[in-house]
């Protein structure tokens, strides 16, 4: 049956064009509000040299917003990598425009704080409309307008795990309407009410009878050959083909896609720490912990008068820990037990029954110990958000005994952890403490590492779990 509701579909060759005409417009709008800011109407007149950037502006920014791919359809993606584009496109703009500015060697000739004023109006308003347009389309498929009905070729797990996700998401406007497959026995039945048919082979028909707008192709990776006749199939076909990679049965480890000189690769393991990321995250470490040693200082320096006073021995001990890639560094703390307490050899857990000098009980107990593990921050070996390093011993009985338990080095080590906040400390599950981990690396973010540091600090650093 036909959708009476995508009524915006026929139109959508010619949103980008309506979408750059309104980020054009806004260019213009914020540079005649920044100037009355600045200055009266009037001095208009005598200054008409302020339509330059404007009229090196609106062309520029024509060419860079779509190269940016700003004006792509967005449904069911995070809104960060747009607000990242826009700001790169407009950045790129603005540096265009000011060059040429400085070349004719008007430079001089307009207010700082009118460019200024017009540069930041013009990026937020671009990030609002934005906002504000996605909003209503999810409030409006949320209520099943401006759907894009899906035929999804495949009924098995990976065709049900795709159907849930999509009905649990229906502010995407993406709607499962039918299934095709294979198998002869699922002729006739239904999942989650909507049907199933084994006539894989009759395709163009179906997608007549369901008004389907996309095929989906979710296909085990060994039916390489059947896609390749679905493809043949649909070779007279206009609607738009989509292959699902069925790579759910792996345990993916921040998956994505990547494109190596026209190549599409899968990433089904890798490091969140790369490009950006990594910049902000060495920002993000570089600063607080400088920040926390310069605060801490003075009770760092009573612990390091305190353990030389109640202790022979040195104010630090130094272990050797894996860290990120797999690599050793030693990391720092604040020594706790007599010196040679571990000359008979190491073992996993039972922390609580090591010797203690008489101020490392209570160094342990708040985690005292652990502020020199800031300066391993600054070092760059740790990050102050990550899972917590073990030694090469320990890793290499851990690595062949827990599933996945390497990948936790695919980030620096942490100060303190998903795990941690949630009470997975000292001698804890240890299984259960790497799934936390993963599940870090997996949902990294800047805001997720500001989480978990606001949870460090409301929880406070007292554990029973601690040692």
């Amino acid at each position: 049956m036909p959708s009476q509701r995508s009524w915006i579909r026929p139109y959508e060759r010619q949103l980008p064009y309506l979408q750059l005409a309104l980020d054009l417009l806004l260019i213009v709008l914020n540079a005649v509000i920044a100037f009355r800011l600045r200055f009266e109407f009037s001095y208009f007149q005598d200054n008409a040299r302020y339509l330059l950037p404007l009229l090196l502006a609106l062309p520029a920014a024509a060419i860079y917003f779509p190269l940016f791919n700003l004006y792509d359809s967005w449904r069911g993606r995070s809104m960060i990598p747009l607000m990242l584009r826009v700001a790169a496109a407009w950045g790129l703009t603005i540096a265009t425009t000011v060059t040429i500015i400085f070349a004719l060697h008007y430079g001089s000739s307009f207010s700082r704080l009118w460019f200024t004023t017009w540069a930041i109006g013009s990026l937020y308003s671009f990030g609002l409309i934005r906002l504000l347009w996605v909003a209503g389309l999810q409030m409006m498929r949320h209520k099943g307008w401006n759907e894009r009905r899906l035929l999804i070729v495949g009924a098995g797990d990976l065709g049900q795990v795709l159907t849930d996700r999509l009905a649990a998401a229906r502010w995407t406007g993406l709607r499962v309407v039918g299934f095709l497959d294979d198998n002869p026995e699922l002729e006739g039945q239904n999942y989650r009410g909507i049907p199933i048919t084994a006539q894989v082979d009759q395709i163009e028909t179906w997608i007549d009878r369901f008004d389907a707008h996309e095929v989906w192709l979710a296909l085990p990776l060994r039916a390489q050959d059947r896609v390749q006749e679905i493809l043949h199939l649909l070779r007279h076909s206009t609607v738009t083909i989509r292959l699902i990679p069925d790579v759910f049965s792996f345990r993916l480890i921040n998956h994505g896609f990547t494109e190596v000189l026209g190549v599409p690769l899968i990433d089904l393991n890798a490091s969140p720490m790369m490009g950006s990321n990594r910049f902000i995250k060495a920002i993000e470490d570089k600063v607080l912990a400088g920040m926390i040693l310069l605060l801490a200082s003075p009770v760092m320096l009573a612990i390091a008068i305190g353990i030389r006073l109640t202790s022979p021995g040195p104010i630090f001990y130094r272990q050797e820990r894996i860290g990120w890639n797999g690599q050793p560094f030693m990391m720092l703390k604040f020594r706790s037990m007599p010196v040679n307490s571990e000359a008979k050899g190491v073992q996993w857990g039972k922390a609580y029954a090591k010797p203690t000098t008489p101020l490392g009980s209570f160094l342990r107990r708040t985690s005292l110990d652990e502020l020199p593990q800031f300066i391993n921050v600054l070092r760059g070996e740790m990050s102050i958000v990550g899972p917590r390093p073990e030694r090469s011993l320990f890793v290499e009985q851990f690595k062949d005994e827990i599933p996945d338990y390497m990948k936790k080095h695919m980030v620096k080590a942490g100060i303190t952890g998903w795990a941690q906040v949630n009470g997975l400390r000292g001698d804890t599950d240890l299984r259960k403490r790497i799934e936390y981990d993963l599940y870090y690396i997996e949902n990294w973010s800047l805001a997720f590492d500001l989480q978990i540091i606001g949870m460090t600090l409301l929880k406070g650093f007292l554990s029973r779990n601690a040692y």
